[in-house]
C-alpha cells in the first residue's frame, strides 16, 4: 500500500518502511541497539528523571473547560515533582497557578481536588489568600514580628495554555516558552477543534504498579494491538494487507512524536457497535473528510487512517481523530507506580442517538485499554528478577526507542535538539 505525503514524496506506509526503507533509517541517531532493563527499575535513575526532567518541563494539568468561571479551581498533586499545584481562574479571567503550601506554617493551603471560591484560607490558622495569590488576611496580625505581607503570598508557578490545554512547569524560571517547547507539533495541530470536541468528556484514574515508562511505552506502539488486544478489535486495526497494523507514518521531533494509525473500515462490528456507529462512530469510521483536517492531523492524507497518535513529552498524549480525541496523562509515584488518567472527548450530542453512541464509545475505550493494563504489573513484577539486561525493539516501536533516547539526554544534561543538527525537524521520507 502507498501513500503520498504532503510535500509530494511517496511512502510505502503499511509494510514498516519508508520508500523501501524501515523507520529507524531516517534517525540513525537513535541506533537499533537494545534498550537496557535497568531503566525501569533503577531508584537511582528515577531519582535524576525528577530533578533533571519533570522539574525542568511543561506538563499537562488539565484543561480550561475545567474552569469556567472566575473563582473555579482545581488541585493537582504531582509527587514526580515533590509538590501540589492549585490552578485557578482569576477574577480578570486568566489562568494561575501555585504551589498549594501555606507562607505560615507550610500546611496544604486546599486539601479538596477542586471547587469555588473567592479567597483561598488555610485550614490551620486562617491565612487567606486572594485569587491572584497575593495575602489578604492574618488574624491577630499585629502579634507577628516585621510581617512583609507582599512578600508572603502564594508561591506562584508558571502556566500556559496551549489550544486549551493548560501546562504548568514548576521551574522558577523555565528555560522557554510553553509554545518553544511544544515546537513544530504544536504548531501542526493548530486548527484542530480541541474546543468544539471537549463539550462531553469522560475520565478514568488508576494508580498501576509499574515504573511510568512501562506504562507510556506500552502506548507509543500498535505493534501489540493484533495480538493483546485480538478479542476487543479482532480486525479494527489490521487487514489482510495490513496485518501486523503497521503505522501509516511516523514523524519525531526534538522531544514528541507522532504516528499515523491504519484502520481497517471494512471491519465488522457487532451487532450493539453497528447500531452505535449509526449515530457517530468512535475512531474507525469511513466518513471523515480529509478537508475538515489540519496539516498535523494524518499528514499523509491517507484515506486508511483513523487517528493520530501525539505523544508530548515526558508525559502527556493527545491522540486525535475526525469527531473526538483522547489523553492519556502518566504521573510517576515511585520508581514502581504511576498515577494513570485517561479522558475521552466527544462534542456535545444532539441527539439520544449521538448521546448513545459516544457511551458506547467511552466504554468500548475502558475494555480496550484494560486490556493494555493487565500487561503494566505483570511486566513490571518480573523487571527486577534480573533474568533480562536488556530489550529489543522492533522497527515500529520507533516512538519508544525516541522517548529514551531524550529521557537519557536530559538526565545526562545532553540539549535534545542535538538530535536534529540540520533543521531541528523531522528527517524526511525522501
Amino acid at each position: 500500500m502507498t501513500a503520498t505525503a504532503t510535500n509530494g514524496s511517496v511512502s510505502t506506509a503499511t509494510n514498516g518502511k519508508a520508500n523501501g526503507r524501515k523507520w529507524h533509517d531516517k534517525y540513525p541517531h537513535l541506533g537499533k541497539g537494545p534498550l537496557p532493563a535497568n531503566v525501569f527499575i533503577s531508584e537511582e535513575q528515577f531519582q535524576l528523571e525528577r530533578e533533571r526532567i519533570f522539574k525542568k518541563v511543561w506538563l499537562n494539568v488539565g484543561r480550561v473547560e475545567q474552569l469556567p468561571k472566575p473563582g473555579d479551581y482545581f488541585v493537582q498533586d504531582i509527587a514526580m515533582c515533590q509538590t501540589s499545584v492549585i490552578v485557578v481562574r482569576s477574577k480578570d479571567g486568566s489562568i494561575h497557578a501555585f504551589h498549594n503550601i501555606c507562607s505560615h506554617r507550610g500546611n496544604k493551603v486546599v486539601w479538596n481536588k477542586q471547587g469555588s471560591c473567592q479567597v483561598f484560607t488555610c485550614k490551620f490558622h486562617n491565612w487567606s489568600y486572594a485569587l491572584d495569590g497575593r495575602l489578604r488576611y492574618i488574624p491577630d496580625e499585629e502579634s507577628f514580628f516585621d510581617l512583609k505581607k507582599d512578600e508572603l503570598g502564594l508561591t506562584p508557578v508558571a502556566v500556559e495554555v496551549w489550544e486549551g490545554f493548560i501546562f504548568i512547569n514548576v521551574d522558577p524560571q523555565p528555560q522557554e516558552s510553553l509554545q518553544d517547547y511544544l515546537g513544530e507539533l504544536g504548531t501542526s495541530l493548530h486548527g484542530y477543534p480541541f474546543a468544539e470536541f471537549s463539550a462531553t468528556s469522560g475520565s478514568w484514574t488508576t494508580e498501576v504498579k509499574a515504573n511510568w515508562k512501562v506504562v507510556k511505552d506500552a502506548f507509543q506502539e500498535i505493534y501489540h494491538v493484533p495480538f493483546l488486544h485480538r478479542r476487543s478489535v479482532p480486525d479494527s486495526f489490521t487487514s489482510k494487507a495490513n496485518p501486523y497494523a503497521h503505522a501509516l507514518h511516523m514523524q519525531l521531533f526534538p522531544r514528541h512524536a507522532r504516528a499515523s494509525v491504519f484502520g481497517n473500515a471494512d471491519f465488522a462490528p457487532s451487532p450493539v457497535a453497528a447500531l452505535a456507529f449509526r449515530y457517530g462512530a468512535f475512531l474507525i469510521r469511513q466518513d471523515f473528510s480529509l478537508s475538515n483536517l489540519p496539516a498535523g492531523v494524518n499528514p499523509l492524507r491517507d484515506k486508511t487512517w483513523t487517528l493520530d497518535l501525539n505523544t508530548i513529552f515526558p508525559c502527556f498524549f493527545v491522540d486525535v481523530s475526525e469527531g473526538s480525541y483522547f489523553t492519556h496523562q502518566f504521573w510517576p509515584v515511585a520508581v514502581d507506580r504511576t498515577l494513570w488518567k485517561s479522558t475521552q472527548y466527544f462534542p456535545r450530542a444532539k441527539t439520544p442517538g449521538q448521546r448513545f453512541s459516544q457511551e458506547y464509545g467511552h466504554v468500548f475505550f475502558r475494555d480496550v485499554i484494560l486490556e493494555d493494563g493487565r500487561t503494566f504489573e505483570e511486566t513490571q513484577s518480573v523487571l527486577s528478577s534480573g533474568a533480562k539486561k536488556s530489550f529489543v525493539l522492533h522497527d515500529e516501536e520507533l516512538l519508544v526507542r525516541h522517548s529514551h533516547h531524550v529521557v537519557e539526554q536530559m538526565i545526562k544534561g545532553q540539549p535534545v535538539d542535538a538530535v536534529f543538527p540540520t533543521t531541528g525537524k523531522e528527517a524526511s521520507h525522501a
